[in-house]
């Protein structure tokens, strides 16, 4: 049914004069909401009838989104607000246009996989804090192997044809630096015997690398050895890039001969214990 535009305009003129939806109702004696709706559509409300409580910031992004033509569902996705808030902060909006179906469906499988990727984050981060319990208090003898196998998985070692009886150690996972040199530390290793360097890509920012790893290990950024440059390779992609790219710590310890032949010493006496006392039957 079309209304004269002398009543659209009527309800207009008491809208601008402040007046709400309510009072309106009663001057005009009308009664359908929708017929009001269209009536008042892009009329704001008079600032008298915002509720001073206010979730304002909700409200104007509900508007906003509705004039993007968002749905009332993917509004309240959005903002996690109730629909009947939305349709209160949004009725004087026109309606979106029909999207369509296809368009609908690809919107409905992107907001369900959002959500499952939030649940899998969510298990893998439960999973994780569980085992992070679990290890609990770390003995000096549990250090100790986990030292060993640390070092004889990242350390340099001794090859027949390539004698290298030195103590040097390179890793760029900073948890892993830490580790080691708890184990250094427990074997009675000096502070004064670690040399540090830095090994990183041309690219990089090497100073800020630098700084990195010497707050990491608490010693001035000054009394590091050369850093290794690695040049760039131009048929290789790299993905070690970005701001957290810090590049390798080599840690060698000096006069370090005798201690790297009690680190192959050691592994292999873990070697052993693990094929006689633990290792399947299949393999004995």
């Amino acid at each position: 049914m079309a209304h004269s535009p002398s009543l659209r305009e009527q309800a207009i003129t008491l809208r601008r004069a402040g007046l709400s939806r309510r009072q309106i109702r009663d001057r005009l004696h009308i009664y359908n909401n929708d017929i009001l709706n269209r009536l008042l559509q892009g009329e704001p409300p008079p600032d008298w009838t915002r509720r001073p409580r206010a979730k304002d910031a909700l409200r104007d992004r509900a508007r906003e989104l509705r004039v993007q033509g968002w749905t009332y569902d993917r509004i309240q996705v959005e903002l996690g607000c109730s629909k009947s808030s939305i349709s209160l902060w949004v009725r004087d909006l026109p309606r979106p246009e029909r999207r369509d179906p296809t368009e609908q469906a690809k919107l409905a499988s992107r907001k369900r996989w959002e959500h499952e990727l939030a649940v899998r984050d969510d298990a893998r981060r439960r999973t994780k804090d569980a085992a992070t319990r679990e290890i609990g208090a770390m003995t000096d003898r549990d250090l100790f192997v986990a030292g060993v196998a640390l070092y004889w998985a990242e350390g340099t070692k001794d090859k027949t044809y390539d004698r290298r009886e030195t103590a040097t150690f390179v890793n760029s996972d900073p948890g892993v630096i830490q580790v080691y040199l708890a184990w250094l530390a427990l074997l009675g290793i000096e502070s004064e015997r670690l040399k540090y360097r830095v090994m990183i890509h041309v690219t990089a920012d090497v100073e800020a690398a630098q700084r990195y790893w010497a707050d990491l290990v608490g010693v001035d950024a000054s009394t590091f050895q050369k850093t290794t440059i690695k040049k760039h390779n131009p048929k290789t992609v790299r993905k070690n890039v970005g701001e957290n790219y810090r590049g390798c710590l080599v840690i060698r310890v000096s006069k370090g001969a005798e201690l790297y032949r009690r680190i192959e010493g050691w592994w292999s006496g873990m070697v052993d214990c693990a094929r006689t006392d633990h290792a399947p039957s299949l393999l004995r």
